[in-house]
């Protein structure tokens, strides 16, 4: 039996002529307006036309094969954009394979998010291919000491507010008993005490657009809340994204530090994952630790 790793992960359209068929995909098939589409042309002009996303995820992909070493071929697939997870499972089986450990890389369990993604490699496995998902890594050692380090270099300042941030989900999804709030709040908790932070706040960003309630507090609400209460320095540590891509670089650093300007205040966050040795070595015990 020969097994493969698949490294899972949302997408981001290769350049600005694609953002209508991206949010296509993300929409579910149905075509965004020309209003959403300029405003996520906007987003993405303003971190320089293009997310790292898929760059750093291949990156990623790269550093955990080193680890692995060259019998076990990794592969990256994306929900939403090329390489799709359809086309990586097939070069998997091309390369032999007939067992896939499928790694959503997002370190919170969600049934929009992880849940999509392990449907999404079922659906399209090819015939003779065994698959078996990592459901979460909210709390796994690796992964605490890894965001750790990036809070413990971050030096944080004695009157700065520490803000833990994950990506937003509607209000339903966790009433319906999603567990993925309680799994950030569990990730904070413990890169808190690694990293010797005695007081933080838990807020939620990136909510999508629709009229239905997402669960809060958003940042920028948080930061506006506190800076009307005196506060004057934030430091936002994105514990629910592995990588830098739009959610970071436009949501964090332009929207959440706009907002902060407009009370007086500063924000700056702690360099993501990417391919901090940390996390790849993370990686790495998942894999080893399934095979």
């Amino acid at each position: 039996m020969r097994t493969g790793i698949l490294l899972m992960a949302h997408g981001t359209p290769s350049s600005l002529d694609d953002m209508p068929e991206y949010l296509q995909f993300v929409r579910g098939g149905r075509p965004p307006s020309p209003e959403l589409i300029a405003e996520m042309r906007g987003h993405y002009e303003a971190i320089g036309g293009r997310s790292p996303l898929t760059d750093i995820t291949l990156a990623q992909a790269g550093a955990l094969r080193a680890r692995l070493g060259a019998d076990i071929p990794v592969a990256v697939g994306m929900s939403n954009w090329h390489p799709f997870i359809k086309d990586a499972l097939a070069n998997l089986a091309r390369a032999g394979t007939d067992r896939v450990i499928g790694i959503p890389l997002a370190p919170q369990f969600s049934t929009l998010s992880v849940r999509k993604y392990t449907d999404t490699a079922t659906a399209a496995l090819p015939a003779g291919i065994r698959f078996e998902a990592v459901r979460s890594f909210a709390t796994h050692p690796l992964l605490v000491q890894a965001f750790a380090e990036r809070v413990i270099e971050a030096q944080p300042r004695g009157d700065e507010d520490v803000v833990f941030t994950a990506h937003s989900l509607p209000v339903r999804v966790i009433e319906s008993g999603d567990p993925y709030a309680d799994e950030v709040a569990a990730t904070a908790r413990d890169v808190a005490a690694r990293a010797g932070i005695a007081a933080y706040a838990i807020a939620y960003q990136s909510a999508g657009r629709t009229p239905e309630p997402w669960i809060g507090p958003d940042v920028s609400d948080l930061i506006r809340q506190r800076a009307a209460g005196g506060r004057r320095r934030f430091l936002v540590v994105p514990v629910g994204f592995v990588c830098d891509h739009k959610e970071i670089l436009f949501d964090i650093d332009i929207e959440a530090a706009a907002a902060a300007r407009e009370c007086g205040a500063t924000v700056r966050r702690t360099e993501s994952l990417n391919t901090s040795p940390s996390f790849i070595a993370m990686l790495e015990d998942l894999v080893r630790s399934t095979l």
